[in-house]
């Protein structure tokens, strides 16, 4: 689904990032209409959905899942994870983007305004049944969303498998040759790639982690959010949350709230810069 604007950029802006819905599998409505409270609050301007919206790809799973999701009143930018694809043969291969494709339009798309640019990319192999992959034409494809992009607007990358690891336990594999993906996607322009898949929060800047390069001095941050749905509610390791993130000029907040029994609560505030230059700090 496409949405696209022009103008300059305001001062700030926030978008609302949720993950693995998995609808079809222990929906508890209590987050889910809590969820309305918390848009209220935060005012997004856009809600991004990193996939796995259906548990099992099934043709109400997904009706389901666009029924909350446009529910919301907000533009949504969803891409499928690899849950969202038939379990069954043929059509797990004959026709995997069939139920996505026909309530989404596409399984790589975008939205662009005078805040934000973010470009969908589809992570998912229908032979791979956890891992997934991002080829060279996808990256020059958000490469070519970006170069649109109006001054001073986010450049987000959105797939669904997972480029940093898990903070807590899980065999789940990341995307196929991560480093590259990452590198491919920075050199693309990208400063904010989204991804879930793990049903853990774990977010970082990726000069934390590489090695800084002639060149590679823009920030980057990578976030994985946490599961918003819990398929396996006593599974220790999965938490059940969401990210916001707050958009500013020389910087970027990234707010983790979780699922509580009073709602959802804001346990972490991240703040990376934007840019070339370190964030300032006041130490007194």
């Amino acid at each position: 689904m496409h949405a696209m604007g022009v103008g300059s950029p305001p001062m700030r802006t926030r978008v609302l990032h949720v993950s693995d819905l998995h609808f079809g599998r222990n929906v508890n409505p209590e987050p889910i209409e809590a969820l309305a409270r918390l848009i209220e609050e935060v005012e997004p301007e856009l809600v991004i959905c990193s996939g796995d919206l259906s548990h099992r790809g099934l043709r109400s799973q997904h009706e389901n899942a666009a029924e909350f999701l446009r529910g919301l009143g907000l533009p949504v930018l969803a891409v499928p994870g690899n849950h969202d694809i038939p379990y069954s043969f043929p059509k797990r291969f004959s026709t995997p983007w069939l139920e996505f494709e026909r309530l989404w339009e596409t399984t790589q798309p975008v939205y662009a305004s005078g805040t934000i640019v973010a470009a969908g990319l589809n992570s998912v192999r229908p032979w791979r049944h956890q891992s997934g992959k991002v080829r060279l034409q996808q990256v020059a494809h958000a490469k070519e969303v970006f170069s649109q992009a109006a001054p001073g607007a986010l450049k987000i990358v959105v797939l669904h498998h997972h480029l940093l690891g898990a903070p807590w336990r899980s065999s789940k594999k990341p995307v196929a040759k991560r480093n590259l993906v990452l590198g491919s996607l920075v050199d693309a322009g990208a400063e904010l790639v989204l991804a879930g898949h793990i049903h853990q929060s774990t977010i970082a800047e990726r000069r934390e982690f590489e090695i800084s390069t002639p060149g590679g001095e823009r920030a980057v941050i990578a976030s994985i959010a946490p599961g918003f749905g819990q398929p396996r509610p006593n599974r220790r390791g999965e938490a059940r949350g969401l990210h916001v993130y707050d958009i500013a000029d020389e910087a970027l907040r990234a707010l983790t709230y979780i699922w509580r029994d009073d709602g959802w609560g804001l346990i972490a505030v991240r703040t990376f810069p934007r840019g070339n230059e370190p964030l300032a700090f006041d130490s007194r």
